[in-house]
């Protein structure tokens, strides 16, 4: 009697633990890999709209010269705030969220490996860019110093919401590690029986190599913005000249995690697209092992790159020729990458869906940035452009071109995998031609505007630079309106009711496209046989 009333009890609780409860708890105490991941892909996106905005407060502040709408201290919070927003709030946890979403099922886990700090890691970053923006309405101002923070603009020169800024950076870093963890240990111990390492799709792959970044690094600013943190309120000089410190140290600390933090923004950026691009070309990935050691040779050179972003700051001669033959070298890897797409493509029964078609845009405009960076990897040239516009188009065709088009064709090629619906596609198409048009509009005139000698991060400029000026804000407010476009297609998609198979598109290939769609709330309860 006692016995069957446990098995009942059980069966019960087993019950419960298919279905998700209702309503706002089950968002907050949700350990469901797919609730983690839809959570961090619309805070993602909630982020990437108030990035966003910053960005055009300051597109409005430069649509001609003068100062117009806001005054110089707070075009430098927005500059300084935008930047984090948009690399710690909006392109990392979007990341994140895809890991979530589609790690467990692309091995034939069942969840994630560690459900509970899963939950944790997710829910600390709200209070952490909470506690960023709330700053903004100190006495003061908010943190005004560049998304890089150097000192002494951090330590001496600095307003005090430089503590709530070091504080919103800790727990960011947290969640960060937290994260890296969970994927490490879940594609090492999770995968199903006959998934070998090297049988593992390539999205899996660059996020495992991306996870060990960012346990490498995150202590790495963590402790930068601890000693700015103690130089500022404690009477520390560990970057204060005059109690024996040295700015420049700064500089290398911050680099030291800043140059593979930009790989961990793009990593990621390849394995979607090396997913993607087989599916829609019908072919197998052209040399996917090659492509597995180039993600990894990129991991271990980004940690011996950090000084190109120092060339002007006074560096031995064998210092700067080393960083430059050691920046150039990363090339190689990256450009194995990109044949190995193009060959993917070559004579392939090539169709062009949304996702396609981001992934193209891709491959092509990050080669561009891969191509702007070359250039800055050249010593004597990079004197000319540091702290030009010519370095601020450069990181944005990576990052914006690269690591967001890469996450939206993302969102567009597992959606309906996601919802179980399939979107508007000439809304989805009107969205990436508005998008490709106005990002180009916005960020390539600024090479020549920075080649002509305009300084970055500055409120007001020389009259021989409006013209270019107004044409990039333009192009600004236009690609940040597309993105309401993308807002409208998403809600549509969720609410209205277009079935689709499991597999949803016809070159696919995979384990998650082996489970219904929408995917159920568990996957796998057994796990799959790969053979």
């Amino acid at each position: 009697m006692k016995m069957s009333k446990v098995i009942e009890q059980d069966h019960h609780e087993h019950h419960d633990h298919h279905h998700p409860s209702g309503g706002i708890k089950r968002w907050l105490y949700t350990t469901n890999h797919k609730d983690i991941g839809t959570l961090y892909l619309w805070f993602a996106f909630i982020m990437f709209l108030i990035g966003g905005c910053m960005a055009l407060v300051i597109r409005a502040e430069l649509f001609q010269p003068g100062l117009q709408i806001v005054d110089p201290d707070f075009f430098n919070q927005m500059t300084t705030v935008h930047g984090l927003i948009m690399v710690f709030g909006a392109v990392m946890p979007a990341f994140t969220g895809l890991a979530n979403w589609m790690v467990p099922m692309m091995i034939g886990a069942p969840d994630m490996a560690l459900p509970r700090m899963n939950n944790w890691s997710f829910w600390i970053l709200p209070f952490a860019f909470f506690i960023l923006l709330m700053s903004l309405f100190m006495e003061g101002g908010g943190p005004n110093f560049g998304w890089t923070f150097y000192a002494p603009l951090s330590t001496t020169y600095s307003n005090d919401s430089t503590a709530l800024f070091v504080f919103s950076v800790h727990i960011m870093g947290m969640s960060s590690i937290m994260g890296a963890i969970n994927v490490i240990v879940t594609i090492f111990n999770l995968r199903a029986p006959g998934m070998t390492l090297m049988k593992m799709p390539l999205f899996v792959w660059t996020w495992l190599i991306t996870a060990f970044l960012l346990i490498a690094v995150m202590p790495v600013l963590a402790g930068a913005v601890t000693m700015v943190l103690t130089d500022k309120y404690f009477g520390t000089s560990f970057f204060n000249a005059a109690g024996g410190g040295d700015p420049v140290m700064f500089q290398h600390i911050f680099w030291f995690f800043g140059h593979p933090e930009v790989y961990i923004m793009i990593l990621p950026a390849f394995g979607i697209v090396s997913t993607i691009v087989p599916t829609f070309s019908r072919k197998r990935l052209f040399g996917y092992s090659s492509m597995v050691y180039a993600t990894a040779s990129i991991a271990l050179l980004s940690f011996v790159v950090w000084a190109h972003h120092m060339f002007t700051t006074g560096m031995p001669l064998f210092g700067e020729l080393f960083f430059m033959y050691c920046t150039m070298l990363i090339s190689v890897p990256t450009g194995v990458k990109v044949f190995n797409w193009v060959a993917t493509m070559w004579r392939g029964a090539m169709t062009f869906e949304i996702p396609m078609m981001f992934s193209i845009a891709f491959i092509i405009l990050f080669t561009i940035g891969g191509f702007s960076g070359l250039m800055l990897a050249i010593t004597p040239a990079d004197f000319q452009y540091h702290d030009t516009y010519f370095v601020v188009a450069h990181f944005h065709y990576v990052l914006v071109t690269g690591a967001i088009f890469s996450i939206i064709a993302a969102v567009y090629y597992w959606l309906p995998k996601w919802t179980g619906n399939m979107y508007d596609e000439g809304l989805a198409k009107l969205h990436f031609w508005c998008s490709l048009i106005s990002v180009n509009v916005l960020f390539f005139p600024m090479h020549f505007v920075g080649l002509a000698g305009m300084p970055r991060r500055i409120p007001d400029y020389a009259i021989q630079f409006a013209d270019f000026n107004a044409l990039i804000s333009v192009g600004a407010f236009a690609f940040g309106f597309s993105q309401l476009i993308f807002l409208y297609l998403l809600i549509k998609c969720i609410r209205e009711n277009h079935q689709v198979p499991a597999k949803v598109w016809e070159g696919a290939d995979g384990l998650e496209w082996e489970v219904p769609s929408p995917a159920p709330y568990h996957t796998f309860e057994k796990p799959p046989l790969i053979r």
